[in-house]
């Protein structure tokens, strides 16, 4: 019996490490803000303002990338054909 899965499992992987990336790029956002007794000017800072969000649209293109990659098994089948 042939599983016909839509995904290989490199798909998997990298649609995991994708995932990892994504979190980590919101990790890198994280942090305290501003209250009203106190400014916190790290709320400015270019880790959270640039480096952050790359990281995220990184993560979210390798993740489009990883679900438009075609698994071996379906080159198989339509040679097969």
């Amino acid at each position: 019996m042939k599983n016909n899965f839509a995904f290989g499992k490199l798909n998997y992987i990298l649609l995991v490490v994708g995932f990892l990336i994504v979190v980590l790029g919101f990790i890198l956002m994280s942090g305290s803000g501003t209250t009203e007794e106190a400014f916190n000017p790290d709320i400015f800072s270019t880790r959270r303002i640039v480096v952050a969000p790359l990281v995220c649209l990184f993560g979210f293109i390798f993740v489009v990338v990883a679900i438009l990659v075609k698994p071996k098994h379906q080159n198989k089948i339509k040679n097969e054909e």
